[in-house]
């Protein structure tokens, strides 16, 4: 738990620096004009499609031409479970625009400063972090999609969301943070080894997606706070195994 609580400080103190605020701030700017611009579009017929799919069904049927006042109930809980589901789906659009574009930027500047210490063994590419963040992305909307009903039941929704998108942190983020520094062999393992904290660290970073004005920093947030766990993770793994940490680079910052 302490790791965890020093990588959100961490984060928290790499906010200072130039050129990172930026990166963390346009991300969530950019998904949440999208999906603004989808619901404007979308709202009417994906309401009226799910209200058909839930009349589909032969008990429910019966009882919504029954009853004005379940009809109102269903269509509003329609509604709301929408509303909810949109905040997720902001939420992995940032993700996946920090996981590609915005966090390699972000890791050169924090490793540069705080881990020019550790060997950069380039396990990991570009590439590789783009189809990491696409198969996260694909596995989240599929987990979505599958718990979708459930949101019906008030409550539900925000804890689905909350564990899916705990998941997507710790997949979509873990391997970015270590693609420069980690071996493959190492980027293969360290996550696995580590994937309790990942998934907690991921829950604490998911639950700022809740919370106005800061969900718009929460993803790319997110992604700084697992560059310092991983790397520091990865830090103190290496002094474990005996592996020489070299010297600060000339002229870096302290």
């Amino acid at each position: 738990m302490s790791e965890i609580l020093i990588a959100f400080g961490r984060a928290l103190r790499s906010l200072t620096r130039r050129g990172v605020l930026v990166h963390l701030l346009w991300p969530s700017v950019v998904a949440l004009l999208l999906w603004i611009g989808a619901a404007v579009f979308l709202w009417t017929p994906v309401v009226e499609g799910i209200m058909a799919w839930i009349d589909s069904w032969a008990f429910a049927r019966d009882w919504l031409t029954g009853s004005e006042i379940g009809a109102a109930t269903v269509l509003t809980l329609v509604k709301i479970a929408l509303v909810l589901a949109l905040l997720p789906l902001v939420y992995v659009t940032a993700a996946l625009l920090v996981a590609v574009f915005a966090l390699p930027m972000i890791l050169e500047r924090v490793a540069t400063r705080d881990y020019a210490d550790l060997e950069r063994r380039k396990g990991g590419s570009n590439l590789g972090s783009a189809w990491n963040a696409l198969v996260a992305g694909l596995l989240f909307l599929l987990g979505l999609l599958v718990s979708l009903p459930f949101w019906l039941i008030p409550g539900v929704g925000i804890v689905v969301s909350l564990v899916l998108t705990a998941w997507l942190n710790q997949r979509a983020f873990g391997y970015d943070a270590l693609m420069l520094h980690a071996d493959r062999e190492e980027l293969a393992r360290l996550p696995r080894v580590l994937r309790p904290p990942m998934l907690l660290l991921g829950g604490g970073c998911a639950l700022l997606a809740y919370v106005p004005l800061v969900n718009l920093l929460a993803p790319a947030f997110c992604g700084l706070a697992f560059v310092h766990f991983m790397l520091e993770s990865l830090r103190r793994e290496r002094i474990a195994r005996g592996v020489t940490v070299l010297d600060a680079l000339p002229g870096a910052p302290s």
